[in-house]
């Protein structure tokens, strides 16, 4: 079954797939660096051709993941949940597992990183408002609700692995 990892900018996909692919070595998938690499920089994507664009594209790649089988370990774009298909291709093709994160340990974590086009200028005002716009969209969403403020990256990863035995009855 896989696994896919949604929450806000920031709320540690990346870091935990990355940590899950250096504890177990197995694969990972991250549909942001999917689309970098076949794409180019995601800034320049939304500047050039707007975000829908983006999300077209995100939905190519997370209908390539969902192709491979299981087992797959995937970190989404934050805004992955935002089209209905993409939820859909989760839920078909896995567990949806949300990272909640307090918007000051988002903006603590988020520091010094410019990469994001949804959180250009003042940070915590955009920040905020995606938050809002998205909070109950992870929700209704998530399989299993992990919180994160107070966790080590290690942590989250465990509670994920406990939380996915218990709905396999395990």
């Amino acid at each position: 079954m896989n696994t896919f990892l949604i929450g806000m900018p920031g709320s540690g996909k990346t870091t935990v797939i990355n940590l899950y692919e250096s504890i177990y070595g197995e694969q990972v998938y991250d549909t942001d660096c999917f689309i970098e690499n076949r794409h180019g920089n995601i800034d320049k994507i939304f500047t050039e051709y707007g975000e829908e664009y983006f999300r077209k594209l995100e939905t190519e790649v997370i209908r390539e993941i969902c192709s491979y089988g299981d087992d797959a370990f995937v970190s989404t774009g934050g805004g992955a949940v935002l089209r209905e298909e993409n939820v859909r291709l989760f839920k078909s093709y896995g567990r949806i597992v949300y990272l909640r994160t307090g918007i000051d340990n988002l903006l603590k974590r988020l520091d010094g990183d410019n990469s994001r086009p949804l959180l250009s200028g003042d940070r915590k005002e955009r920040l905020t408002k995606l938050y809002e716009e998205r909070a109950q969209i992870y929700e209704r969403a998530a399989d299993i609700i992990i919180d994160t403020d107070c966790l080590t990256p290690n942590e989250v990863l465990e509670k994920i692995f406990v939380k996915l035995n218990e709905i396999r009855g395990g």
